[in-house]
């Protein structure tokens, strides 16, 4: 049992590996105009199979251990974990599409998206410690950083509505890559719930 559990856990730290990196590619991409649409979807991909490993390994501790308690919670929460960096490597994906739909993009002003950038790769960074030390104060900190993300995304919203100078291409092509953004961050919430409950056996 113990060595299973083990090899799950290195399986959600592989993909936490993968998911964070690909997010930080699709973003540097992104504000340097760089087309890495294909490479995003190999990571993407990689990620859904990893996914796919996570679940047989869990589905196998389940009917050969039926585990109960804390090792019971860790099964289940792996398998939304999983899910949670899965949807990273898609939203990077997505965001490196957003230079195939709009194409050049360099008179854009990126530097909201620098900002809520850096905002949400420190949420992956804190989703994933978090898992690692099942630390549940780290956790629990990532709700006050998606409230801030959540801030920023709404803001830019209401002002980009109002400016007058600002281009549609531009425009658009902010909205979703931030929406990815904020789409990223709600999912690092989640991986801090699952750690909690991992803990304490609550969400909260």
């Amino acid at each position: 049992m113990d060595m299973g559990l083990e090899r799950l856990s290195n399986a959600i730290v592989d993909m936490a590996n993968l998911a964070q990196d690909s997010v930080v590619k699709a973003i540097q991409a992104y504000e340097s105009g760089e087309r890495v649409t294909q490479a995003a979807l190999d990571r993407a991909n990689q990620l859904s199979m990893l996914s796919t490993e996570v679940e047989e390994l869990a589905v196998d501790l389940l009917a050969r251990y039926q585990p109960v308690a804390t090792d019971l919670r860790f099964i289940k929460s792996c398998l939304e974990i999983a899910y949670g960096f899965s949807r990273f490597g898609r939203y990077a994906y997505d965001i490196s599409q957003v230079l195939e739909i709009y194409g050049d993009l360099s008179g854009c002003d990126k530097s909201v998206i620098r900002e809520l950038s850096k905002k949400v790769t420190k949420m992956i960074e804190t989703s994933i410690q978090s898992f690692k030390t099942r630390d549940m104060k780290l956790a629990r900190s990532l709700r006050e950083d998606d409230d801030q993300v959540d801030r920023i995304y709404l803001d830019y919203i209401r002002r980009q509505s109002e400016d007058k100078n600002i281009t549609l291409s531009c425009a658009l092509a902010s909205t979703l890559v931030l929406r990815y953004l904020e789409r990223i961050a709600d999912h690092a919430c989640y991986i801090g719930d699952s750690v909690i409950y991992i803990v304490s056996a609550s969400k909260t």
